[in-house]
């Protein structure tokens, strides 16, 4: 029954966000404060499913910070409710497809869609080789479009700041930004980013496994966005291909089972946990519960799995 009751806990809060966000949506209204909303919450690059690729969208005081640019982080922008042309912060956590695919690709969208001021990206290397290497990639439409149809250069408004330590990423007005080195092996710069408003403490974890780092990053703070792998449903997947030995211990390595991200929550005193980056994200037979299970063995606050657009 005590577990019944946690599920059925578990499931009003998911319904009551998502409900809160559509009611966000349909009124158009800016809001102050920070606000959450997972724009892609299925990990890997492969695409297909319900779920698009990684990405997560934070407002504060209605400036949008995109963290991640997996596959689809344009159109998952517009659903939210955000016009491409107020691009004004992009964060990497990683280098890996899944998380920065859509990077160069989301700004040029947001070029073409109006924007004119800065943009400044953060994230670890190659950030800056990457953004040089997409901008050769659409010289030719870039430098067609400008002269034929007047637009300015979108080239210096995408600002690099490239992280090669953990370090206070920016600290403005409205946001501090911390970042903390995770584990993603066999990568070297895999970060996490916390962001400090005046009204809340929001954690994105990246892709990791277990992080003592993560853990001191994430004391107190009012949500964890947490990544999580269901390893019963990866190792149905695996049967099926050729590579399987060497792609499960990258995945076992570099991701979080359920009861290491419980053990992170509890020891981080988090107030709120949201599962997000789900491995695999596209298997329709892992319930909430699932997800859920290995977690409450460690952390008894209230837990949220992640869905496309939903605001917490």
């Amino acid at each position: 029954m005590r577990h019944s009751r946690r599920h059925f806990l578990t499931g009003v809060a998911s319904l009551a966000l998502v409900h809160g966000q559509w009611a966000d949506l349909v009124s158009g209204q800016p809001r102050k404060g920070a606000r959450l909303i997972l724009l892609g919450t299925k990990g890997g690059p492969r695409v297909g499913g319900q779920r698009r690729n990684p990405s997560t969208l934070i407002l504060i005081n209605d400036v949008p910070y995109v963290i991640d640019c997996g596959n689809g982080t344009s159109q998952q922008l517009l659903a939210a409710g955000v016009t491409l042309n107020r691009l004004r912060y992009v964060l990497l956590t990683h280098m890996h497809s899944d998380h920065m695919l859509e990077y160069g690709p989301l700004v040029y969208n947001a070029w073409v869609a109006g924007l004119r001021t800065r943009v400044d990206a953060y994230g670890p290397p190659p950030l800056r080789s990457a953004t040089q290497a997409f901008w050769e990639y659409v010289k030719f439409d870039v430098d067609t479009r400008i002269e034929d149809e007047g637009r300015p250069d979108p080239r210096p408004l995408l600002v690099v700041n490239e992280l090669d330590t953990p370090r206070v990423v920016l600290d403005n007005d409205d946001v501090k930004i911390t970042s903390a080195t995770v584990v993603h092996p066999p990568i070297k710069h895999a970060y996490a980013y916390r962001f400090d408003t005046k009204d809340r403490s929001i954690v994105i974890s990246g892709d990791t496994n277990y992080s003592p780092a993560l853990v001191g990053l994430a004391k107190g703070a009012d949500v964890l966005v947490h990544e999580v792998i269901y390893l019963p449903a990866i190792d149905r997947l695996l049967a099926r291909i050729p590579n399987a030995a060497t792609l499960r211990k990258h995945l076992v390595d570099s991701h979080t089972v359920p009861e290491d991200v419980g053990r992170v929550a509890a020891q981080a005193q988090v107030k709120m946990l949201v599962l997000s980056h789900l491995v695999p994200g596209d298997d329709p037979t892992i319930t909430d519960e699932m997800w859920t299970e290995g977690v409450r063995k460690h952390y008894q606050g209230p837990i949220v799995v992640g869905r496309d657009l939903m605001e917490i």
